[in-house]
């Protein structure tokens, strides 16, 4: 069983950065893959990262790439996602899952084992 908290949401003006973390627990954590997901007011839920249970292969959405990073730190648990030169699109709520077998490149992630409950990202203009 895993748990994940994120935490490092909050207001910023467009253009500016955050670092959303997602701290886990369980035993197993190490050897899952995690990913990011976001769901704006009004739409579906998205991808937006993922990486392996390593933390070495890590795959993108168009609308992040070269805007975001997603790490993971199997030493201490956490999931990190920076997200550089935000936009205003990019105001949602971010989930944090992982799941032993299934790196999502893409969707809303619906093969995820487990979630988080999600933070606040509201970026201005």
């Amino acid at each position: 069983q895993v748990q994940l908290e994120e935490s490092g949401g909050g207001l910023v003006q467009a253009g500016g950065s955050l670092r959303l973390s997602c701290a886990a627990s369980g035993r197993t954590f190490s050897s899952n893959a995690v990913a990011w997901f976001r769901q704006a007011p009004g739409k579906e839920r998205e991808f937006v990262a993922s990486c392996d249970w390593s933390g070495s292969d890590k795959y993108y959405a168009d609308s992040v790439r070269g805007r975001f990073t997603i790490s993971k730190v199997n030493a201490k648990n956490t999931v990190y996602l920076q997200m550089n030169s935000l936009k205003p699109e990019d105001t949602a709520v971010y989930y944090c899952a992982a799941d032993p077998k299934s790196i999502p490149l893409s969707g809303a992630g619906g093969g995820m084992t487990y979630w988080g409950k999600g933070t606040l990202v509201t970026v201005s203009s």
